[in-house]
């Protein structure tokens, strides 16, 4: 039997060392940002009392919300450097909600990516109090459109009622409504359908704030797969959720195409709707026999092709003839008598979002060829037909699930697939809506979000209920920094002062 050597004190000595080494590179590559318990390493997590000492020895501070309480919630943590002062607010970037008019009831965006219910909410007549996004890119584009609301870049498990309250400084006010869609790749049919994917535990988190912002009203959006099989039980248990919360729910839920509300694009979701104890119940829209196509929505937008700049660039300077209303709308050429959402400052004249891609001769060939319509056989992508409408636009996936691009959809007419403003036109974003400069991350803020129009017939009905006759605000606001649609993964979590581990990191064009 071979005796067991005991262990040196050199030995001790180098994994004392290398410990202190791990933990001062750890504090150093996150410090001053703010963290959740999630980010960190579990043996810290466990017993974070316990390395306070060893974080000091490595020359940092390790701050929660119960060392300062005025700058950190619970569930938030923090490395500063000793011997610094100590921050006294959180990064700047973390504005609070900013009314433009007063009056407006107001609503809060959870899971608001880059913020098409934030569109369809504002357009019914809301403010939008605040934004609840995890990724620091889509957080910085919903910031760049709703320069008034308070951009809160943080996963729901680490917050609170009553932190998402002091974010956006509303204190006690009566919130008129929530709303949001939990990331639905759990439930999706065109994805893994399982019912003990992690990521539903998002959906308990989406009660338990409704449950502690206590709003009037609260909206819940997801896939349509929610209602079919196996899926139906976990939706039931949504349902009696809400309801030990103090919620009525509407019934029956409702699954929409976005197609019967002026969306130009075949798009099914389902929406269920909550109105608190003593509140009048909310009805579901009523479908419009006038459908939009495809050649009302985009056969207005210069050909990206024709401008070597979009090579490169985003967008350019072009004169160009708009002539459908759908398009006018969108174009801010035209009064929308049922747009209730602020003014934006804009170049018209400003052909946007429109990165160019470029495909072999081949494929051109193909696509020319492909019927509209139809699925083009060979790259399996969906070639427009300019009377009908488009298809279901996919947003793909994630770095953390393989960064896949979902197929984008052929022109109806030119060689190419859509740029990301065509897309856009399709889904019912007004021009002024910019999204990030790069086509992966703008088409996948575009696949990921309700189309504002859908989400605007759903508001409607919400402003109905509140017994409210909403406005157009004479008041014209300027979107934000153009800086906020160039950020990098880094950049962007550093504006926001989250780690960029939070979400796995793409470049890509």
């Amino acid at each position: 039997m071979t005796k067991r050597q005991p262990t040196t004190y050199s030995q001790n000595k180098k994994r004392v060392q290398s410990r202190q080494k791990n933990l001062s590179d750890f504090a150093q590559t996150h410090h001053g940002c703010v963290l959740s318990a999630n980010d960190l390493p579990q043996h810290i997590r466990e017993d974070v009392l316990t390395y306070h000492a060893e974080f000091e020895k490595a020359g940092f501070q390790l701050l929660s919300s119960d060392t300062h309480p005025n700058l950190l919630v619970q569930g938030q943590f923090m490395f500063w450097p000793v011997g610094q002062d100590l921050p006294t607010a959180l990064p700047p970037c973390e504005r609070k909600y900013s009314p433009v008019v007063n009056g407006r009831p107001i609503g809060i965006d959870l899971f608001a990516g880059a913020g098409g219910l934030s569109l369809g909410f504002e357009g019914a007549g809301f403010d939008i109090a605040a934004c609840v996004e995890i990724d620091p890119i889509h957080c910085a584009t919903h910031e760049y459109n709703f320069p008034y609301a308070a951009s809160i870049c943080e996963s729901v498990t680490a917050l609170t009622g009553s932190a998402i309250r002091r974010r956006c400084d509303i204190g006690d006010r009566d919130i008129d409504v929530v709303f949001g869609g939990a990331p639905c790749q759990g439930f999706s049919m065109i994805g893994k359908r399982a019912l003990d994917d992690p990521r539903n535990k998002l959906v308990s988190h989406f009660v338990r704030l409704v449950t502690e912002l206590r709003p009037k009203y609260c909206v819940f959006e997801n896939v349509k797969g929610l209602t079919i099989g196996r899926h139906v039980q976990f939706l039931k248990e949504l349902i009696a959720a809400l309801e030990n919360a103090g919620y009525h729910v509407v019934l029956p839920y409702r699954v929409l195409n976005a197609a019967d509300y002026g969306v130009p694009q075949n798009r099914f979701r389902l929406f269920l709707m909550a109105y608190r104890s003593g509140q009048p119940p909310p009805v579901y829209p009523v479908p419009q026999a006038d459908k939009v196509t495809v050649a009302e929505a985009i056969g207005d937008l210069p050909d990206a092709d024709r401008f070597k700049a979009l090579l490169d660039s985003d967008a350019v300077n072009v004169t160009w003839e708009t002539k459908t209303d759908y398009a006018k709308k969108l174009r801010g050429l035209m009064d929308d008598l049922g747009d209730f959402s602020y003014p934006r400052m804009f170049d018209r004249g400003m052909l946007t979002c429109s990165l160019r891609t470029v495909h072999t001769k081949e494929s051109k060939a193909r696509f020319i060829d492909a019927v509209a319509g139809t699925t083009e056989p060979v790259s399996r992508f969906f070639k427009l037909s300019l009377s009908g409408q488009c298809n279901t636009l996919r947003a793909g996936t994630d770095s953390a699930r393989g960064a896949f691009t979902s197929p984008r959809p052929i022109h109806p007419t030119r060689p190419r697939v859509i740029t990301v403003r065509e897309a856009a036109r399709l889904h019912s974003y007004p021009d002024w809506f910019r999204f990030h400069v790069t086509k992966w991350h703008g088409f996948r803020q575009i696949g990921n979000s309700v189309p504002p129009l859908l989400g605007h017939a759903i508001a409607g009905k919400i402003i109905e209920a509140l017994g409210i006759e909403p406005s157009k605000p004479n008041v014209a606001i300027t979107p934000g920094d153009g800086v906020l649609l160039n950020l990098n993964m880094r950049q962007a979590a550093d504006h926001f002062g989250v780690p960029a581990s939070v979400i796995g990191q793409r470049t890509r064009k």
